[in-house]
This record gives C-alpha cells, sequence and structure tokens, in this order.
C-alpha cells in the first residue's frame, strides 16, 4: 500500500503539473514533488500513530485555520494581478498554503497538548476523554537505561500509559552522542530499550512534546510534568526521588521493587551455594544468589569452583541491598567429599 501510494502520488503531480503548466520539463518537477510529498506523509502518519489525540486534533485544526487564510489571502492578489501568469499564480498558492499549513500545524499541536481536554464533557456530564482509573508514569532517565521497565511491561504487570517526555529523550540522544564509551554505550542502550517499548510492550507508550522552558534542569521538569498531569514518575535516581517526594509527587522506584520481590531468607536456613571466589577477610568464600545478593561463607576459602550447603547465620540490610552472612554445613566433613561443578 505504501509503494502504491508513492507511485500514484508521483504520477499525480506529473500529470497535474504538466496540465497547469503546459511544460513536460515542468512536469517532471511535479513527479519529483508527489514523491516527496507522499514520503513526507508515510513519516507523518508513523508520527501521529505515536501522538496523543489531542495534539493531533490540535494540529489539524491549526493545519486547517492556516490553509483556509492563505487561500483567503491569496485568492484576491492571483485574481487581480496574476491573471495571466499561471505558473506564477500556482507558485503563490503553493507557497503561502505551505507557510501557513505549517504554521497552523504547529502551534496547533502546541496548544493542543497545553489545552485541559478535561473541561470538554458530554451532555450527561461524564467525561469520556479521562480514564480515571488509567495510571499515567513518566519514565526518567535512569529507569529507561536500566532496562529492567521493558521486562516489567511485558509481564503484563503494568497497567496504563507510559509517557516519555521530549527533554527525557534528548538527554538519551546527548548521552548516547557522548565521545565517553561507557556513556555512549549507557545511551545507546536507552534508545533501544525505548524502541522495545514501543514494539514489544503491551502498554501504551507516548513521547510527549511537552516542555518547561522556564525550568532548567531535567529532574524538575519531570517533577513539573507529573504536577500538571497528576502523574507518577517511575525512576531510580535517589535525588529524584527526594526532590519529587518533596512536591508531593508519587515515586515508583524499581530498585525498591527488586528489593521488595528477593526471597525471604532467615537465619539457620539453609542454601546451596556455588563459591565463585575468596572472600575479603581470611577464609571466606563469595557465592550469589540467583536475584544477584551476595553470600559470604564463614572457611568456604577451600570451596571454591564446588556447590555446598551452607546455614545462614545472619543477613544485613545495606543500602546497595541485602548481604547474606554464613557457614558450611557439617564442617566437619572433609572437603574431598563435597561434590564438585564445573566453572
Amino acid at each position: 500500500m505504501k509503494l502504491l501510494l508513492i507511485a500514484f502520488a508521483s504520477v499525480s503531480g506529473y500529470f497535474i503539473l504538466r496540465e497547469i503548466t503546459g511544460n513536460e520539463w515542468l512536469a517532471y518537477t511535479g513527479f519529483v514533488s508527489g514523491f516527496l510529498i507522499a514520503l513526507a506523509a508515510l513519516k507523518f502518519e508513523e508520527r501521529v500513530n505515536r501522538t496523543p489525540l489531542r495534539i493531533v486534533v490540535g494540529g489539524a485544526a491549526g493545519f486547517i485555520i492556516g490553509t483556509v487564510i492563505a487561500n483567503l489571502i491569496t485568492y484576491p492578489v492571483a485574481s487581480h494581478f496574476l491573471t495571466n501568469n499561471t505558473y506564477l499564480a500556482f507558485s503563490a498558492y503553493l507557497f503561502t498554503n505551505l507557510v501557513a499549513g505549517y504554521l497552523g500545524l504547529s502551534i496547533g499541536m502546541k496548544k493542543g497538548d497545553e489545552f485541559d481536554w478535561k473541561f470538554i464533557a458530554p451532555a450527561d456530564g461524564k467525561n469520556t476523554t479521562e480514564k480515571p482509573s488509567e495510571v499515567t508514569l513518566l519514565l526518567d532517565t535512569s529507569v529507561i537505561i536500566d532496562g529492567r521497565i521493558a521486562d516489567i511491561c511485558e509481564t503484563g504487570f503494568v497497567d496504563g500509559t507510559l509517557i516519555v517526555p521530549q527533554f527525557v529523550l534528548g538527554e538519551l540522544q546527548y548521552i548516547a552522542d557522548s565521545s565517553d564509551p561507557l556513556k555512549k554505550a549507557r545511551g545507546a542502550r536507552g534508545l533501544d530499550i525505548l524502541e522495545r517499548l514501543q514494539k514489544k510492550s503491551p502498554v501504551d507508550v507516548i513521547l510527549s512534546q511537552e516542555d518547561f522552558p522556564a525550568t532548567k534542569q531535567v529532574d524538575m521538569k519531570l517533577v513539573e510534568f507529573a504536577k500538571k498531569y497528576n502523574a507518577k514518575i517511575l525512576t531510580n535516581d535517589v535525588n529524584l526521588n527526594k526532590i519529587a517526594k518533596l512536591h508531593g509527587v508519587t515515586v515508583l522506584n524499581i530498585n525498591n521493587l527488586a528489593n521488595a520481590l528477593k526471597p525471604v531468607i532467615l537465619p539457620n536456613e539453609e542454601l546451596k551455594i556455588l563459591v565463585v571466589k575468596e572472600g575479603k577477610e581470611n577464609g571466606q568464600g563469595v557465592g550469589y544468589l540467583d536475584d544477584g545478593t551476595m553470600v559470604v561463607i564463614d572457611s568456604g576459602i577451600h570451596h571454591v569452583g564446588k556447590t555446598i550447603d551452607v546455614s545462614v547465620t545472619s543477613i544485613l540490610q545495606t543500602s546497595n541491598g541485602r548481604l547474606i552472612f554464613s557457614k558450611v554445613k557439617d564442617a566437619g566433613k572433609s572437603p574431598s567429599l563435597v561434590r564438585a561443578v564445573p566453572s
């Protein structure tokens, strides 16, 4: 269908301009113009599919008003002064419609995004433009780069709409264009996660053009956005978490969610652990649970590279997560009796 649209627009442009001008060479200009217009229309369609309805409606209204004004201005001039020059009259119509249409489109989209649609309601008094039960989540740069939000959304536990403001996308692009290899890789990962969210996530992902020019910091822009639209901020940034709470904005932290989902482990509980390396203290070994929790094993240095049974002695909660201390179960037995596993 896209190829047919491009072909139809190109051929139509050729015949239309040939009929208007009677010049074969100018008709080829119409062919090229039709081809470019078709490509622009397809690109515009992709953007519209990712744009909120309020912005689309505002842009369409602005474009129609702009073109109407352009024709009202151009018609008297063309009918009185350009009646003998068809090519010049066509150029005048084309120029004014393009300029006025573009201005109307851009102004309409911006004002449509700023307009408070909750004041529009049908006669019965019910507001059909909002879903009170739907949650709006603002994604910040840290949570996009982290990547776990894509996995969470694909499981179906997130219900609502994910919004990525343009200033967050700009910060991601800035990081991806950094000369620092680590920052560049992080930025590229964030852009890949966004693309994955748009294509595979069951929830709606919206790229918003909303901006707050008076506010310079991205964190404060997110807070202002959340306050304006009664949204929640999804982040891993501790400082943003604190700032948002000071302004009365609800914050969801994926790190807190991950800690809450970790299995509960109690003292004296027995675990089967692969000892992967030597610990910091003399004689200690270190292993990890499936969720990445570090397990320090007293006298575990002799079991590096082996899977052993350990008994939990204590659990320490730190700012970086849990740290489990344990000892080798049946430590009196010979280490040679413990089954070895390939590293």
